[in-house]
């Protein structure tokens, strides 16, 4: 098949009907930002003069005064072959080709110089997605911001290129599409209104051109739009072509574009200069895009309603076996990506494990990442992925034992509110499969309803710790990347990230025994009594920490009496109380809160036994102004003054009060004693469970082997049987074959014998 390849002519070209024709290029120049109606196609001198007229505007109401745009300002007769490398169909190898260099640097009007994009930049631009599948949020995401202009669904799908049969991808909205000049904004760089709408994704003004880029090497779109008043209805066809690019040597970055607009019950050609540059423009989509004729573009347009976008990305990117890097056979109402991003044994858990599914197969499903691309997703609009409608899903329903915490931003430097009334809910928890001890875990982050960090795995503990915790929350405050799949790496994030670690060791430390986990403190714990059980002075030292644990847990009047009387005695002595400064760790109660008269009655020995055997409750609300806590607070003590007493004298109260706790002390150790007896035959009845279970897996491990013996008999009796079926039926067919030869022979001298009587 002859490919024709044009070629743009270097030298000045002719005027046109008295406007010099112009290339649309994709640079956002800072010339004259203040006219915000600017269209990016300039008049460019092709020529060593310089025209030094100021640039004119151009518009589609105001043909006669503002300058023409145009695709490709070459004449038919200036057809020729350059000279340009191999087509590339892998991704990470396309950028690899030179422009053909020659030609003079261009100068717009006005005398300034003009910043001139290569179309290597096309290349360049979309390796900002190492992701395929972030390359289909972008698209998703414009669709979802055309819920304002009325769109009720996105429509994602395969198609298949009636000129070479390869296969294409479908995006298309039935939004309210663009008119010719947000086209051409769509196709330029960093033009972006959404910025300044409240609830729409897109801020930067490139993920159209980075995304498709990287899903292919060309684009074609299709949009129709209703205009500002409803009744102004125009269409535009716009073709984005890498391969048209770099096959004919270009420089810079032209984009042909068709428009129409609706006269009535008519659509007619918006000619911007003259026929002839239109009829190039056609030629140019018909050569470089997927279609034949201008009717078969125009028929694009028939398969939307009265206003939507349908973005057509062929030539897809190949991996380095020469396949699709996208997988359209695995799953028909599924798009795959093959590669690293895919791990088997990612899939098979997955099936096995349901919870964790979205964990297990983002990665490499569209569907799945599609389903938690979003934290909520508007009742009326649907996402159709090949034929099938996205479900949406939210993390939150696959965890269990869930808590709620609060984050709040610290305030900029000097006090400056730059997050006022911002917050963010995080919700943590453990994945519905945790208990089976399936490595799943990170916080799903999401920005302005958009997730960001899937599945942010922030503790790389050693070992098990934090095994099966996910998190949920929306960060407004913190800037996502250009690409959106991650976060710009400020102060901010910092601290974000320092505080989600704190939460997830706090929840591991106090629910991980709920899935069977056992805490570092658990460990060493249980080790420490180990070692203590073999000590012969282990029963008696038992015995006198659980009646003092006991008799400080549950308090009595008569154990009140008891520490008042300690109280006592140890002002007498001339003790100094102490108290504990209650900042961020929470007061320690002291026995004078109760008696009201003496002053402190617990050391500071005894505080910190309670702060340390406590365990500290989960906050619900943390902030980064918890961060500059200093512990070493905690050990600020407050002096008391002392105070004289005198002596008190003998009564009969004091010797009740004794008898009365000697009377409890004997009370104690018979509980303690039946408690000690009670947990002795606990311990006996799970040592002999412990001896029936070795039993039983010894028993089945004997029945496992006698089956195996059985299974390997009857393979070998199976062996016999059929060697000697094979044997028998080797001797039956010799005996048939002796017996038809016998009876040849009868039959034979039976012949032999009557033609001798004849």
């Amino acid at each position: 098949m002859d490919i024709r390849v044009k070629q743009e002519n270097l030298p000045t070209p002719t005027a046109i009907n008295g406007n010099n024709p112009s290339v649309i290029d994709l640079c956002s120049s800072d010339e004259e930002d203040g006219d915000a109606s600017r269209i990016v196609g300039e008049k460019r001198a092709r020529s060593g003069t310089i025209n030094n007229t100021p640039a004119k505007r151009v518009a589609v109401e105001e043909q006669s005064s503002e300058q023409a745009i145009v695709a490709l300002p070459a004449t038919p007769c200036n057809v020729v072959r350059p000279p340009s490398s191999p087509s590339c169909k892998q991704f990470w190898k396309a950028g690899d080709y030179e422009g053909t260099s020659g030609g003079h640097w261009e100068v717009s009007a006005g005398g300034f110089d003009h910043v001139r994009v290569h179309p290597k930049f096309l290349h360049s631009n979309a390796t900002s997605h190492k992701w395929a599948l972030g390359a289909f949020a972008e698209l998703l995401d414009n669709a979802l911001d055309e819920v304002h202009s009325g769109a009720t669904y996105v429509n994602v799908n395969m198609l298949n290129n009636r000129k070479d049969g390869s296969r294409m991808l479908l995006i298309e909205d039935n939004g309210g599409g663009m008119n010719p000049e947000k086209m051409r904004h769509c196709m330029s760089l960093g033009y972006s209104a959404k910025s300044k709408l409240a609830n729409t994704i897109g801020q930067y003004g490139n993920g159209f051109k980075t995304s498709t880029m990287r899903l292919g090497a060309d684009v074609i779109v299709f949009s129709r739009s209703p205009g500002k008043d409803g009744d102004s209805f125009t269409q535009t066809i716009g073709l984005l072509s890498y391969t048209f690019l770099k096959s004919t040597g270009k420089e810079d970055i032209v984009v042909p574009m068709l428009d129409y607009e609706r006269n009535g019950s008519e659509w007619s050609p918006i000619l911007r200069s003259s026929v002839s540059d239109w009829n190039k423009n056609v030629e140019t989509i018909i050569q470089w895009s997927p279609f034949s004729t201008e009717e078969e573009l125009l028929c694009q347009f028939n398969l939307m309603k009265e206003h939507g976008t349908r973005i057509i990305i062929y030539n897809l990117w190949e991996d380095d076996q020469g396949l699709l890097e996208l997988d359209f056979d695995t799953d028909p109402h599924d798009i795959q990506l093959r590669g690293v991003n895919r791990d088997e044994k990612s899939i098979s858990m997955a099936t096995q494990y349901p919870n964790s599914r979205h964990f297990l197969t983002y990665k490499h499903s569209l569907r799945s990442y599609v389903s938690i691309l979003y934290l909520r997703v508007p009742h009326e609009f649907r996402i159709i992925l090949r034929g099938r409608d996205v479900e949406h899903h939210n993390i939150v329903n696959d965890m269990m034992h869930t808590d709620q915490i609060t984050y709040r931003p610290k305030d900029g430097p000097g006090g400056q509110s730059n997050f006022a009334n911002m917050s963010a809910v995080v919700t943590i928890g453990f994945v519905k499969d945790a208990k089976h001890h399936v490595d799943v875990q990170g916080f799903n982050v999401y920005h302005k309803n958009r997730l960001i960090k899937p599945f942010w795995r922030i503790w790389n503990a050693a070992g098990s710790q934090g095994r099966g915790i996910i998190g949920v929350l929306e960060a407004d405050f913190v800037e996502p990347a250009h690409d959106k799949q991650g976060f710009e790496r400020t102060t901010v994030l910092s601290r974000l990230e320092t505080r989600l670690i704190i939460m997830q060791k706090n929840y591991w430390r106090l629910n991980c025994h709920k899935i069977g986990y056992v805490s570092a403190q658990g460990k060493k714990s249980v080790k420490d009594s180990e070692d203590r059980e073999s000590s012969p002075e282990y029963t008696v030292s038992t015995r006198k920490r659980a009646a003092a644990s006991s008799s400080f847990k549950n308090p009595t009047p008569t154990t009140a009496a008891a520490e008042n009387f300690e109280s006592r005695t140890n002002v007498n002595r001339g003790g100094k109380g102490s108290v504990r400064d209650s900042k961020g760790v929470g007061s320690v109660s002291s026995s004078s809160e109760r008696s009201g008269k003496h002053g402190n009655t617990s050391s500071k020995l005894n505080g910190r036994a309670k702060a340390k055997g406590a365990p500290p409750a989960v906050e619900d609300v943390n902030s980064d102004e918890d961060s500059d806590y200093d512990p070493s607070s905690e050990e600020n003590v407050t002096e008391l003054p002392e105070k004289s007493f005198e002596p008190p004298k003998p009564s009969s109260a004091d010797s009740r009060t004794l008898s009365q706790l000697e009377h409890e002390n004997e009370t104690l150790k018979e509980r303690l004693n039946k408690k000690e007896a009670v947990y002795m035959l606990l311990q006996e009845e799970l040592r002999r469970e412990k001896e029936l279970r070795k039993k039983l897996e010894a028993e089945v491990q004997r029945t496992k082997d006698e089956l195996e013996e059985v299974k390997k008999e009857q393979e070998s009796l199976i062996d016999i049987f059929s060697e000697d079926r094979d044997r028998r039926d080797k001797e039956e067919e010799d005996l048939r074959n002796k017996l038809e030869e016998a009876s040849n022979t009868i039959q034979s001298l039976l012949d032999e014998k009557s033609r001798g009587r004849r």
